[in-house]
């Protein structure tokens, strides 16, 4: 149902790959390591465009990607950030860190926002999906009970909206709900489509 390239995911994420395959869309992941930092004065809605970009070029012009057997396969790369006010919010570095984003992000409204970037060849096709997220407000326990229950440390704003902290605490959404899992798949079939 979507372009008949091969797709190679160049992304470890577990909820990018479940939801491509939910999508019934067939790839395979490769991965390299590379940079996450930005260039200072960035806008904040470049900077996941700019973070994927880098893991996609560095799949392109890896080694392993000019062995593999559809070196002519579309790379699909993505990164997620969550903004709250101007600041933009990684992963958390520990279990103190985690409690403090979560604290923060408690009774506020943030952005998430997914850079996306598909490279067929020298084509590529880059952009952002940005959807409002509202948290009610958690108390101190329950962000406790999440953190050291889920440990959420590989993920941006310390949080999965598909857990136990989305059913109980977001009060609501605006935009692609897939988004905030990681990917907005229904525009990346769209785009894939286009190729």
């Amino acid at each position: 149902m979507t372009s008949r390239k091969r797709i190679v995911l160049a992304s470890q994420s577990p909820r990018r790959k479940q939801l491509l395959e939910w999508a019934e869309i067939d790839f395979d992941i490769m991965v390299q390591s590379t940079d996450e930092r930005f260039p200072a004065g960035l806008p904040v809605a470049d900077v996941p465009v700019y973070i994927a970009r880098n893991k996609a070029l560095a799949v392109q012009q890896s080694e392993a990607y000019r062995r593999y057997e559809n070196n002519n396969a579309v790379i699909l790369a993505a990164d997620t950030v969550v903004v709250l006010g101007n600041d933009i919010i990684g992963k958390p570095e520990d279990r103190e860190n985690a409690i403090e984003i979560l604290t923060r992000l408690s009774g506020q409204k943030h952005e998430v926002i997914t850079g996306v970037v598909i490279r067929n060849g020298e084509q590529e096709i880059a952009f952002a999906d940005i959807t409002a997220v509202w948290f009610h407000t958690l108390t101190p326990e329950q962000i406790v009970f999440y953190v050291d229950k889920y440990q959420p440390y590989d993920k941006a704003g310390a949080y999965a909206i598909q857990e136990w902290i989305g059913v109980i605490g977001i009060k609501s959404i605006q935009g692609d709900f897939y988004n905030v899992m990681g990917l907005p798949v229904s525009r990346v079939v769209q785009e894939l489509n286009r190729l």
